[in-house]
């Protein structure tokens, strides 16, 4: 199933009467002010309303697709025959769907998904949505789904859920965000608790040797509780394996010495020209017009599982690199852009026709200028990017 037929498959699974589909955009807005709003109510679960529960299939679902089908392919999940994946919060099964899109080879894998989310409505349209993505094969399709009616609130210490087995992977999709964006953004200490919950919550749900996934919005505030969720799973003895390059401490850590830049969070953006058009006309109809989509991520394995280098011609004088920024022009026709790697915020500094091979997100290998030279403005060290 290609992304660009999502829409039309949504259209198909979940047709609106006629009288009903002149609301659809102010349902997307208003349903978008609630999950924007860090002020916003949303106790009594949106997706069990029908209009949101709607809005949201037709609006932030085929969106969240998209984002999470650049991220998935290059994680290096280690999933085997019979293995448990636990999803957080999975609403309308989107995790589970994405992966379907994204990773192929799995699909002849036998997996079982334990999909949890407080809203049986939502778990319901998404495994009728997952019904309809499978197509004509889907009885000989061999992934398990059990949808698990369970509202777990992750800051209660030791909460886990009841009924399922522990995971192999667990991942939580725009789940913590509903409880860190309401805390002050100098309140470190406030966002480190929910951190260490959310953290303690996930490994709970975890097999010894599971696997961890958190996918955020990709705004200031997710980007803070990232670096704080990392320091926490490296608490639980795992090692940080992307987007980071090491597992010492976050160079963008809230409250690091040094760091000068305060407006560098850890994010990556990735352009919508491949959107199919009817879902730019229904974005554009709700206001909400998308031209990048946006995430903040952290993915952890334990300690002894051993990820093999995945950077070309890395010598001791060169560093991985995580690009975490776009590109933009320096002085002296120059451009730049922001990397991380061990040795802390890098701003990579190279000629336009060099620079223009690596794109925000990507691994890359960097090495150092001359007498650790810094920049000015952000505190980073001066790099450039070695030749392949």
């Amino acid at each position: 199933m290609q992304l660009n037929n999502i829409p039309e498959l949504i259209k198909r699974t979940f047709p609106i009467p006629g009288r009903f589909k002149g609301a659809l955009s102010s349902d997307i807005a208003e349903l978008s002010g609630l999950l924007t709003n860090a002020k916003g109510d949303r106790s009594l679960s949106y997706l069990s309303r029908p209009n949101f529960l709607t809005a949201y299939l037709y609006y932030f679902l085929p969106w969240n697709l998209f984002r999470l089908s650049r991220l998935l392919p290059d994680l290096s999940l280690r999933l085997s025959a019979d293995d448990v994946i636990t999803d957080i919060g999975s609403g309308p099964l989107t995790f589970t769907s994405a992966l379907w899109i994204a990773r192929p080879s799995l699909r002849e894998i036998p997996l079982e998904f334990n999909c949890i989310d407080r809203s049986a409505q939502a778990l319901e349209a998404g495994k009728k949505f997952f019904t309809s993505l499978c197509g004509p094969e889907n009885e000989k399709q061999k992934w398990k789904i059990n949808l698990v009616k369970e509202d777990i609130d992750f800051r209660k210490t030791g909460n886990k859920t009841s009924k399922i087995k522990k995971a192999a992977l667990v991942c939580a999709v725009n789940l913590f965000n509903e409880q860190y964006e309401k805390i002050p953004h100098n309140n470190t200490e406030g966002l480190r608790k929910i951190a260490a919950a959310a953290a303690e919550l996930m490994q709970k749900n975890g097999a010894d040797n599971a696997s961890m996934l958190t996918v955020e919005p990709g705004v200031p505030q997710s980007g803070r509780f990232i670096s704080l969720l990392r320091d926490c799973f490296l608490e639980l003895k795992h090692q940080a394996v992307s987007p980071c390059t090491h597992s010492l401490s976050c160079p963008l850590s809230p409250g690091r010495k040094g760091q000068k830049n305060r407006k560098q969070w850890c994010h990556f953006a990735f352009d919508t020209k491949d959107a199919p058009p009817s879902l730019h006309r229904l974005s554009a109809d709700a206001g909400l017009p998308k031209d990048r989509l946006v995430l903040s991520y952290l993915f952890t394995t334990p300690e002894n599982f051993k990820h093999q280098n995945p950077s070309k011609n890395l010598t001791e004088k060169h560093l991985n690199t995580r690009i975490i920024s776009d590109i933009f022009r320096l002085p002296e026709n120059n451009f730049g852009c922001y990397g991380c790697s061990d040795k802390g915020l890098l701003l990579i500094k190279e000629n336009k026709n060099r620079i223009n091979t690596i794109k925000n997100g990507n691994l890359t290998a960097s090495f150092i200028n001359k007498n650790n030279q810094r920049d000015e403005k952000s505190g980073a060290l001066i790099a450039g990017l070695i030749k392949e």
